[in-house]
């Protein structure tokens, strides 16, 4: 960790990534562009481990329980009470068979299972019920305004969505757990996308929204397996090169889409100014560069 990257810790170990504008973010080197836009030490074991982004406040983190129970503490870079004082948070667990227990109730998430927590629970803690199988809590979290219910989202309760084509590489699935349509929150979106089998492509066609910020987690590769993730302003695009279990943001001006060696899995997530899943402005294929 070089002197840049110690300033960007706060305290109780949340790091802490602050916004770049376009214009930067045009000549930044590769490990510049991985320093601003990668959180790539997600899912360590028996370790809470959370990253603070300026854009729209965003906090994303994961919990791997072993033997003992973890609990969301508050940094103090937040200035709260306790974590949710002031936020809310979406959870899809990753790994084995696992329990979040919210304010002394329960819920049990299976594999690719997720919850919402809402805003005003002071007590969040993570448990696994098989240590030599932990369970892997992914977390994202908005600051909240308004107060929702707890929800437990099993996969299949999800919303299903078909998009794409073999012919273009890109046929996948979406499965939307927290949206206008299904589980309510105040401002986060959120859900994850499979891709089939000899697709590789995700959004793409791409476009940017600009009263969102959003943050992409990928997973299902093979160890030797990458993805290359697209970003930046449509006219200057960069790139960023992403592992298994590695997130990358997104900030409301950038393009965000990815090639895979192979297909891959991705959670997503969104939050801003609105909750619309088709605010999005398209950017025509020919403009990009």
């Amino acid at each position: 960790m070089d002197e840049e990257e110690r300033a960007w810790t706060a305290p109780n170990q949340l790091r802490v990534v602050p916004m770049t504008d376009p214009e930067r973010v045009s000549s930044m080197s590769s490990r510049e562009l991985r320093k601003y836009f990668l959180v790539d030490d997600l899912f360590q074991p028996a370790r809470l481990q959370l990253t603070y982004c300026d854009y729209d406040r965003l906090i994303v983190g994961s919990a791997v329980p072993s033997f003992e129970t973890i609990s969301l503490d508050c940094a103090t870079v937040l200035r709260a009470d306790y974590f949710t004082q002031r936020r809310e948070i979406g959870v899809i667990n990753l790994g084995g068979l696992g329990t979040v227990e919210v304010e002394g109730s329960s819920y049990e998430l299976g594999n690719r299972d997720g919850l919402y927590i809402g805003r005003g629970n002071p007590s969040v803690q993570f448990r696994s019920q098989d240590s030599a199988r932990p369970a892997a809590f992914y977390l994202v979290s908005y600051p909240a305004h308004a107060t929702h219910a707890v929800r437990l989202i099993r996969k299949q309760e999800a919303e299903h969505v078909v998009l794409g084509d073999p012919a273009t590489s890109n046929r996948r699935t979406l499965h939307r757990y927290i949206h206008q349509g299904g589980v309510q929150s105040c401002q986060l979106v959120m859900g994850l996308t499979e891709l089939d089998t000899g697709s590789v492509w995700n959004t793409m066609p791409v476009h940017t929204h600009e009263r969102r910020s959003e943050i992409y987690l990928y997973f299902d590769l093979p160890d030797d397996g990458v993805v290359i993730h697209c970003l930046g302003r449509p006219q200057e695009t960069r790139h960023v090169v992403i592992r298994n279990r590695q997130a990358v943001l997104s900030p409301g001006w950038s393009i965000h889409a990815g090639a895979g060696t192979s297909n891959y899995s991705f959670i997503w997530a969104m939050g801003g100014e609105n909750q619309e899943f088709a605010d999005q402005t398209p950017v025509p294929m020919e403009d990009l560069a």
